[in-house]
């Protein structure tokens, strides 16, 4: 498997020749560029995430063949990848958060969690191994790095991907990642531009943080 992020919580999963994208847009407020991807799979935590507007970011890895777009709860499969859609809530109302298993990795992709996660969502992400999650929140939209810390605690992954959080350009204000490295107790390593990873390769007695650049 292969993990590539673009900024706020827009990442590229890679299964083998099976690309899988997460909430692939970006508004002009933001200061980002949005990324020109190619995708087979399309995930949203947002429930008009794959309303048309998304469809002038991607175009299908295969040609013409249509990319499926998933927007809410619910088990689904497509080529090998498996994506269990988990309902969830935020300040601004439902969403979904997710968990994508592919070559025998477990991933949960939280998209803009604000708030603990309970006993049934727990439930749904038993086993993760890759953790996506949002750290950079400022109390009023996504988790802070405290609240981070505590989830990523319930989870208990192999490894952490942080997400949503200050970088350069970025408009949306939004604090940095090091409150999340502080309160987890872990310094990362030096950011990467993307992850490969193999399950053989996951480490075993310990939570590891994985920086990417955006």
């Amino acid at each position: 498997m292969q993990i590539t992020w673009f900024g706020l919580n827009c990442f590229k999963i890679q299964s083998k020749d099976i690309i899988l994208i997460t909430d692939p847009y970006f508004s002009k407020e933001t200061g980002l560029k949005p990324p020109s991807l190619k995708a087979d799979i399309v995930v949203s935590g947002n429930p008009d995430g794959c309303f048309p507007s998304v469809k002038p970011l991607l175009h299908s890895e295969k040609g013409g063949e249509e990319i499926f777009c998933i927007c809410s709860p619910g088990e689904y499969e497509r080529k090998g990848i498996f994506v269990y859609g988990i309902p969830a809530m935020s300040s601004c109302g439902a969403m979904t958060i997710y968990r994508i298993d592919a070559e025998g990795l477990n991933v949960a992709y939280l998209g803009g969690i604000d708030r603990p996660l309970d006993e049934k969502q727990l439930e749904k992400l038993n086993g993760i191994d890759i953790l996506l999650i949002p750290v950079g929140g400022d109390g009023k939209s996504v988790v802070d790095g405290r609240k981070a810390a505590e989830i990523t605690s319930q989870i208990e992954p192999r490894l952490v991907i942080p997400m949503w959080y200050k970088i350069p350009n970025l408009k949306m204000k939004l604090e940095g990642a090091d409150k999340f490295f502080r309160e987890m107790g872990l310094k990362p390593e030096e950011p990467a531009d993307k992850l490969k990873i193999l399950k053989k390769d996951l480490p075993q007695e310990e939570t590891k943080i994985i920086l990417l650049k955006a």
